[in-house]
């Protein structure tokens, strides 16, 4: 199996495990990371809706607690391959190694592949 399809794979499983009572909506995130290490995380919602945690911003806390700091592919899986929001695309921007992927996985296992400057042409910087 190559790394584009373990880190696929590891997006699909867990999204499973993904905690949504409220939206429904379960997604799951793996970043492969420089390191060739895969880190992978649910969305974690919350009855105040804004204390949410994307899928794509806990697998990036996952990669940093875990010490490495860039990532060069994201597989996001949700029941529509539904894009990362403004806020998971500017997070991970700030971890992004050069020429990063993001790739979206629907609950067909439809694959789409986006670079990250195609989704977010220009991010925020201070």
């Amino acid at each position: 199996m190559t790394k584009r399809e373990e880190t696929v794979h590891a997006a699909i499983q867990v999204r499973d495990l993904a905690y949504c009572p409220y939206s429904k909506h379960a997604v799951g995130a793996a970043v492969l990371g420089e390191d060739d290490k895969i880190y992978s995380a649910c969305n974690v919602e919350n009855a105040s809706y804004g204390l949410t945690i994307c899928a794509e911003r806990n697998a990036i806390g996952t990669m940093l607690s875990n010490g490495c700091k860039k990532w060069k592919m994201i597989a996001v899986a949700s029941p529509k391959g539904a894009f990362p929001c403004g806020a998971c695309l500017q997070v991970l921007q700030e971890f992004a190694s050069e020429n990063a992927a993001v790739i979206l996985v629907d609950s067909d296992r439809k694959i789409s592949t986006f670079s990250l400057s195609e989704l977010l042409p220009h991010p925020f910087s201070p």
